[in-house]
């Protein structure tokens, strides 16, 4: 099954447990995945699940941001609203990689491409998104890449 038809299944589940806080995050998911439909201009039948972890990981980040703003703002009613829903969307990614885990990740990429300079960082980023979508960071996978790509200065 896949991720659209898991949310599709988990919304009509708390619909029936008139569960009204996970029935709201569900279909807040369920329409940025629709909204990305439509503007796909492609005959093809939707987005793929890589394109929805990768949706998925921009709604989370959007309401850690919100969530930050409401607590420094004294809102906590509307800040324990962001975390639920993004207690929510978390329940359809994949395990996030630990810090220590993306560096041995990026070494290894780093290694394998043989990447030994700047230029070399647009693949091996290419690389880690192809190969962990959804389950890394990477904003902090590319520090790390860059820091393993640029020279140590003596």
């Amino acid at each position: 099954m896949g991720l659209r038809e898991r949310i599709t299944a988990e919304m009509k589940t708390a619909m029936k447990a008139r569960d009204a806080t996970r029935l709201s995050a569900l279909r807040l998911i369920l329409a940025g995945i629709q909204e990305k439909d439509n503007a796909q201009k492609t005959g093809v039948a939707g987005i793929g699940d890589d394109e929805i972890l990768s949706l998925l990981a921009k709604m989370i980040k959007q309401r850690e941001e919100s969530a930050s703003v409401y607590a420094q703002a004294g809102r906590t009613d509307l800040e324990t609203i962001e975390r639920g829903e993004i207690a929510v969307i978390r329940e359809f990614m994949p395990r996030q990689l630990s810090e220590a885990e993306t560096r041995a990740e990026v070494v290894k990429t780093v290694g394998e491409l043989g990447a030994g300079s700047m230029k070399d960082m647009g693949r091996v980023m290419a690389a880690l998104k192809e190969r962990h979508s959804g389950a890394m960071d990477f904003a902090k996978a590319g520090a790390i890449v860059k820091e393993l790509l640029t020279p140590a200065k003596v």
